[in-house]
């Protein structure tokens, strides 16, 4: 019986992770759930098995998709030394991990609701993560005292301007590029 859960398990977790590889590739607003199937190699009746409907099944995505990059980006940070070290690794690595998203994945994410809702709330969360390591930098006096909660919502107001393809507009500079410019400015920024 526990193997079968085991396999059970397994294999949602390799479907989830071949519908975020197609999301993000293609995007998912011009998908139907027959496209999806098809593409996955699977029945529709599998694909229900994930969520009720392709709106929960994009929504259901996008949250494996960030527990899978925040798993990765916590890991880059557990490796790194120093305050500095660890919010130029924390930002460098979210913008790694959204490197892979296409710029039809971004445009749909952004007119969809209830996935733009699942990233904002991560952008939430890793604005919290930034002030944490702020936190500590300033506690470690590798930072100067600064105000942690503005600068982790500068980082976070320029997080969602990435996000929504406004800084790659006005500067020309890729996501991954734009994470590692902010990093920049953050770090350098704050440094004792």
């Amino acid at each position: 019986m526990e193997q079968r859960a085991t396999f059970a398990t397994t294999r949602r977790t390799e479907l989830f992770d071949a519908l975020v590889a197609l999301f993000l590739a293609e995007g998912f607003a011009h998908l139907t759930l027959d496209t999806i199937a098809a593409r996955l190699k699977c029945s529709k009746s599998t694909l229900y098995t994930l969520a009720g409907s392709k709106e929960q099944l994009v929504t259901a995505a996008t949250v494996h998709f960030f527990k899978r990059a925040t798993a990765t980006v916590e890991t880059d940070v557990a490796a790194a030394n120093g305050a500095r070290e660890r919010i130029t690794t924390y930002l460098t690595a979210v913008g790694e991990a959204l490197a892979v998203a296409s710029d039809r994945f971004m445009t749909d994410l952004d007119h969809f609701t209830p996935a733009r809702e699942v990233y904002e709330r991560n952008t939430r969360i890793a604005a919290r993560r930034v002030q944490e390591l702020i936190d500590e930098g300033v506690a470690d006096g590798e930072f100067r005292g600064v105000h942690a909660a503005f600068a982790a919502d500068l980082a976070a107001t320029m997080m969602v301007r990435i996000q929504q393809g406004g800084v790659r507009a006005r500067t020309g500079l890729d996501d991954s590029a734009a994470y590692r410019e902010l990093a920049a400015v953050l770090t350098h920024g704050i440094s004792a």
